[in-house]
């Protein structure tokens, strides 16, 4: 089948759809990230022409009822979008005060490129033809560049373009967040380098962070390449916070004229630079024309889809939807990435939702990055690390030991939850106690475990990892307390993934007792512990050991632990929480046939005046996370481990259970339930599947992706198709596969990268074929299907029938 175009298009303007619009053709390069926003459009109800830095954040305090309310966010920063055609001395044109004859809006998946033509008549008669090409350059990390052509179609006369650099924005894309103070930004000073380039430089109003950038404009006669600028009129106005160039010049009927915005953005976070503002002025200086600049974007970008393309050919939406996923993972996470002290906020780069805030998501981002380009996985783990004495400084002051990562964590690794919520159907701020998940700790473990397994970086385990892994291990045996009656583990005070249920019914005390999640990820950290032990060498260990002052005492706790947790049930089913099973059942057909959305019950509930906690309901997969997150043979181990039966239809059971009362108000759930049924019930694997892939382009939670579009189901649909789909998994070394959908996946093929050596992976027909790679070559790897197991060296292939014919190699 032929492959699907890599773009989304758009053949008409509408406002309603404009902010989705922009979030889903952001451009970005892991350093930077703008939104699809036109640049002759200012920020309104329509538009928002957002720009957002890794690691970029302020912290401010509103007071909302006499109470001080403090929240950090990732900084919408100065708008170097700004671009507007004036024609004969008339208002600059916008879409409200033309006509428009025409209009395309496109977003090139491959070179993560927006560009709209828009056709439109003033009132004066004039019609004109305006296209825009833009791009954040994925060469280099500080680069981006906006090329206009402009087309008088039946007029020839003087235009103005106004080039702008525009420090006057807030945060106020999230309508539930703009009670809070969202101004973050300071004027400091504009300036000129030479005749052609204007830059402006901010501060951050708590965090001190600099913002500075740098705008080159000229114009060019023609739309050929050939040719050199051609000298215009300047005008130059500025104020503290804003800076623009007014270029004038004539243009003739038919004639093409181009007009090129070449951009540099720097921080005084950035590595080798003696100041931001200077920085970004002789950069811009130095940077190439639109067309090289453009060509060294696009040579970028192929190296990337090389090792990252995702090919589905035989379905070609879902392989449109893969790609355009793969696109926007790598403009928030990319090799340019890796250079800064960042972690992954949970929406992005391309809005503000959440706050810009990093949470456990990384479970489902990290995956995909571990067999691609694992060193930007390395330094987003690093991200935890250098927050570690923080973690260990909160879990102290709550009275526990270890390290106590936050649920949500922005620059410096404090707690970031907000204590009250504001529910936007009631229009009341509701506690808001969701700190207490601090399954995210178990998170941070597991992905590290699974990097190793990924990557064997013995080093980063060494240097790193172990420290950070074993600290988290005594975080959880402090908070444990042994049950004599019951001679098991208990976790009281946490809330796990569910969201929906903050406490017990009528308690004044937040938080669950023995979340089943949660208790059953512990015993499987303490069993792993072990093996994180013995995988460093004698004197490492030594001194790790002896570093943190673990005692023999505490590992025979956590090993003591991992087979004395406890874990509730209930009719056959692993229930969610202690108590789980005494709360009442809803009437969900009332409320499906009351509310055309119930994704978010515990808003309708609160509204309502009833309290969630009362009923058998999850916003989320919660105990089903265990059997997305383990293979059967791991989680059978664990529960053998704890001495709890784990019969073959638990795992049915579970889910099926769950299924019937969770209203997958997180986009994950609908990730997390398409890989747990993909052995029990393929069709609603493949149905779940697909409402993962379109959640964002298709903006199925009703307005959310605007504000940022939903790192963990982009990334986690790609997971989805590796690892429960083709079934790619790492265990004691070897990857393993296991397809399932086998019918769905003719013709898939991909590019891993398994402990340093580049793999290609494609089935055809009823074959599974896996090549080692020559190029890169690092050392021979071991792969698998229905226990034959394959030994790669470079440009060896091993085929596997499926489903269960004898291997081949060649």
């Amino acid at each position: 089948m032929q492959d699907p175009k890599f773009e989304l298009d758009y053949d008409r303007f509408d406002s309603a759809s404009e902010g989705l619009r922009e979030a889903l053709t952001s451009t970005g390069n892991g350093y930077f990230c703008t939104r699809g926003t036109a640049e002759w459009e200012d920020m309104s109800p329509i538009h928002y022409p957002g720009t957002y830095v890794h690691g970029i954040y302020n912290r401010e305090t509103t007071i909302m009822g006499g109470r001080p309310v403090l929240n950090e966010d990732l900084v919408n920063v100065s708008n170097w979008l700004v671009l507007k055609l004036r024609i004969e001395g008339q208002d600059a044109v916008r879409l409200d005060n033309v006509d428009v004859l025409s209009y395309r809006h496109t977003y090139d998946i491959r070179r993560a490129t927006v560009a709209r033509e828009l056709r439109f008549r003033d009132r004066f008669g004039r019609e004109t033809t305006l296209r825009s090409r833009r791009f954040v350059s994925m060469a280099h990390s500080h680069q981006a560049g906006i090329e206009w052509t402009l087309v008088p179609e039946n007029w020839s006369g003087q235009i103005e373009v106004v080039s702008a650099l525009d420090g006057r924005v807030t945060n106020q894309i999230v309508a539930r967040y703009r009670q809070l103070e969202g101004r973050h930004l300071d004027p400091v000073s504009p300036r000129t380098f030479g005749n052609e380039t204007i830059a402006l430089r901010v501060q951050t109003r708590q965090s001190d962070i600099y913002v500075a950038e740098a705008a080159r404009t000229r114009v060019f006669r023609g739309e050929g390449y050939d040719d050199g600028p051609v000298e215009v009129d300047r005008s130059l106005y500025q104020m503290e916070d804003y800076i623009q160039q007014v270029l004038c010049f004539d243009v003739e009927q038919g004639r093409p004229t181009r007009v090129e915005k070449m951009v540099s953005l720097f921080t005084s976070r950035d590595n080798a630079i003696t100041e931001a503002l200077a920085a970004s002025g002789r950069h811009v200086l130095r940077y190439p024309d639109f067309a090289d600049a453009y060509t060294e974007h696009e040579a970028a970008w192929d190296e990337l889809w090389d090792i990252c393309d995702v090919r589905l050919p035989s379905e070609p939406r879902a392989h449109l939807l893969l790609r355009l996923h793969v696109a926007h993972v790598l403009q928030v996470c990319s090799r340019h990435t890796a250079r800064h002290d960042v972690g992954v906020p949970a929406r992005g780069l391309n809005g503000e939702a959440y706050r810009g805030h990093v949470f456990w998501d990384e479970m489902y981002i990290y995956p995909f990055l571990n067999l691609r380009m694992p060193e930007v996985t390395r330094s987003l783990l690093l991200y935890r690390y250098r927050r570690l004495s923080e973690a260990q400084a909160a879990a102290e002051e709550a009275g526990y030991r270890g390290a106590m990562f936050p649920w949500q964590s922005g620059s410096d690794g404090t707690e970031e939850t907000q204590v009250v919520h504001l529910n936007p159907l009631s229009g009341q701020w509701d506690p808001d106690l969701s700190r207490n998940q601090r399954h995210v700790n178990a998170a941070i473990f597991y992905n590290v475990w699974r990097f190793l397994q990924a990557t064997d970086d013995t080093e980063f385990l060494a240097d790193y990892g172990a420290e950070l892994m074993l600290e988290i291990a005594r975080f959880w045996a402090s908070t444990a307390h042994y049950n004599p009656e019951r001679e098991r583990y208990e976790i009281h005070g946490v809330m796990g993934p569910d969201e929906f249920h903050e406490r017990h019914p009528g308690a004044s005390e937040a938080g669950l007792r023995n979340n089943a999640y949660t208790n059953v990820m512990v015993a499987w950290i303490m069993a792993t512990v072990p093996s994180v032990l013995d995988s460093l060498s004698a004197s490492r260990r030594s001194a790790l050991l002896a570093q943190l002052a673990v005692t023999d005492e505490e590992l025979h706790t956590w090993d003591d632990m991992s087979r004395r947790m406890f874990v509730p049930f209930h009719e056959g089913v692993i229930s969610q929480f202690e108590g789980y099973d005494e709360l009442e059942e809803l009437d969900w057909e009332h409320y499906r046939a009351a509310y055309p959305d119930i994704q978010r019950l515990d808003r309708i509930l609160r509204a309502e005046g009833e309290d969630p906690n009362r009923f058998k309901m999850a916003k989320q997969a919660d105990t089903v996370m265990l059997f997305f997150l383990f293979d059967d043979d791991e989680l059978h181990a664990t529960f053998e481990r704890l001495g709890y039966p784990y019969d073959q239809d638990l795992a049915r059971r579970t889910i099926e259970y769950y299924d019937q009362r969770t209203s997958h108000g997180s986009t994950l759930s609908h990730v997390t339930f398409a890989g747990v049924l993909a052995d029990i019930h393929p069709p609603s694997s493949w149905e779940r599947f697909m409402v993962a892939l379109e959640s964002d382009v298709s903006d199925i939670q009703g307005g959310t992706t605007k504000e940022g579009i939903h790192m963990g189901v982009m990334s986690g649909t790609l997971d989805l198709l590796q690892s429960s789909f083709v079934g790619a998994r790492v265990y004691k070394g070897v990857l393993l596969f296991r397809p399932r959908l086998v019918d769905r996946l003719d013709g898939v093929s991909f590019s891993i990268r398994f402990r340093g050596t580049p793999l290609r992976v494609r089935i055809v027909g009823n074959e599974l074929t896996v090549l080692a790679q020559p190029e890169g070559f690092h050392g021979p790897v071991r792969v698998g299907l229905d226990g034959q197991v394959c030994e790669l060296g470079a440009g060896e292939s091993c085929v596997f029938p499926l489903p269960s014919q004898e291997p081949s190699m060649s």
